[in-house]
């Protein structure tokens, strides 16, 4: 049972840092501390997506797996629960352009209400 809510829990996180990842920009619109999180929260996105390994993933995966359930793929939790899922697989570029221009557009607006 506590394996398997701690893997349960490292999903949802895992959820709520690639929504953060997408729409964090806009929130440091209204609460301008927050830029230097997300900034880190990019710079991770950037490194997962060169292939450096997230340990949410693990952590996860290691739950799900002494829980006796099925373990998260060997390519990871995008690929588990988002690609083929909320895209198609062969979009998966145009998706993180997607992510990409929205982050742009964020810090874009962030530094327009600065000004």
């Amino acid at each position: 049972m506590m394996y398997r809510l701690v893997a349960d829990i490292a999903m949802v996180v895992h959820f709520a840092f690639l929504a953060y990842l997408a729409v964090g920009g806009f929130l440091a619109w209204r609460w301008r501390r927050t830029i230097g999180l997300h900034l880190a929260v990019v710079a991770w996105g950037v490194l997962s997506v060169a292939g450096v390994d997230c340990p949410l993933t693990h952590v996860e995966d290691w739950g799900r797996r002494n829980a006796g359930q099925v373990g998260l793929p060997p390519s990871g939790f995008i690929d588990h629960y988002i690609e083929g899922v909320i895209y198609p697989e062969e979009h998966t570029n145009l998706a993180r352009l997607g992510v990409a221009v929205l982050v742009l557009f964020s810090y874009v607006g962030y530094v327009l209400r600065r000004q």
